[in-house]
């Protein structure tokens, strides 16, 4: 299984294969994580789909409540939600056929990721996107 130990070889691949990325949980602030993630990934090339229920617009890109209402394809679902959260974006993300569940560093949900894994999907947990980026392509 390749969760929060996954291999180099997985992270390097979501990270070159795969370009349209939804990031649940974006936040309008500019000191969370999350919005200074988007930003590195839109100055990177990586196209961004906003999904927060609470904001209609982030750094100049429609927002979308949910995974289900996101426009596609989505490739890869970065979560910056409470663990919690995390079972139901997952089945969402098999819902909308993407290809791979990034959990930020910090978040990780066994159940969740082997879900993701049996349905074909490529799982990172408790990895920063940003932090991988950077070290694989920077």
């Amino acid at each position: 299984m390749k969760h929060e130990g996954a291999a180099d070889e997985t992270i390097c691949a979501i990270l070159s294969q795969f370009r349209r990325i939804a990031i649940v949980g974006l936040s309008e602030k500019p000191w969370r994580a999350s919005h200074r993630v988007a930003a590195y990934l839109v100055e990177q090339g990586y196209d961004i789909i906003p999904v927060n229920p609470q904001i209609k617009a982030i750094l100049g890109m429609a927002s979308y409540p949910n995974l289900v209402s996101a426009p596609g394809p989505v490739e890869v679902v970065n979560v910056f939600r409470r663990v919690e959260h995390i079972p139901e974006i997952v089945e969402q993300a098999v819902e909308i056929g993407a290809r791979a569940v990034w959990m930020q560093s910090g978040l990780e949900h066994r159940q969740a990721a082997e879900l993701a894994q049996r349905a074909g999907l490529l799982v990172v947990m408790n990895r920063c996107i940003m932090v991988e980026h950077g070290l694989h392509f920077g």
